[in-house]
């Protein structure tokens, strides 16, 4: 069983994706460090992640779109598309859909050690104290919620007080996702902006 790791960047990125759109259903991809080798023990660092859209979320031509570019970029920065992530607009719905679940276990067919993350609204909140995600793992075809590990952040402590200083300053209205980029191309998925932010925080 691989060993999953998440980065404050990728924690960051998702939390924000759902501040901003707090009415919506939200998702995004997750990518990893590119693997040297395979092994049972192997670990997945989640480094960064790439909002898809709000709103309609399961629009199959613009899917496809986003997945190809993502591919593309992750080529040229030595990633993979390794996992998936959503928020529902409904406060105590935090369990996959037949939506997740579909993209997902497309993303794992791809990268076999592909990760589900759906976000908790019950936890989520301005000063981010509690973890507010819940991960799955693909296992006999099947999504298998995973137990949550403070090791399954990078530093949960520096996560937490990241997340918290990027919505108090409001960083998410300035987050781009692929509704965004689709909107007027000028508009960076990649959100390069909000990364740099991240990392002065660090």
């Amino acid at each position: 069983m691989p060993i999953f790791k998440l980065t404050t960047q990728a924690y960051c990125k998702m939390m924000l994706h759902g501040a901003k759109y707090p009415y919506c259903t939200v998702n995004g991809i997750l990518v990893a460090e590119k693997q040297k080798h395979r092994d049972s023990q192997q670990e997945i660092l989640f480094v960064d992640c790439i909002p898809l859209f709000h709103g309609i979320v399961a629009l199959a031509p613009m899917l496809e779109v986003a997945l190809t570019l993502i591919d593309s970029w992750c080529k040229e920065n030595g990633y993979v598309i390794a996992g998936y992530y959503q928020a529902t607009e409904r406060l105590k719905d935090a369990s996959p859909n037949q939506v997740a679940e579909k993209i997902a276990s497309r993303i794992a067919e791809g990268f076999g050690d592909a990760a589900l993350i759906m976000m908790d609204n019950t936890t989520f909140s301005v000063d981010c104290i509690h973890p507010s995600i819940h991960v799955y793992e693909h296992h006999d075809n099947r999504w298998k919620i995973r137990p949550l590990h403070e090791d399954f952040w990078e530093d949960w402590g520096e996560a937490q007080r990241i997340s918290a200083s990027l919505m108090d300053s409001r960083s998410y209205e300035t987050l781009v996702d692929f509704d965004n980029h689709l909107d007027d191309l000028r508009n960076d998925w990649a959100n390069p902006d909000i990364n740099k932010s991240i990392l002065h925080l660090c």
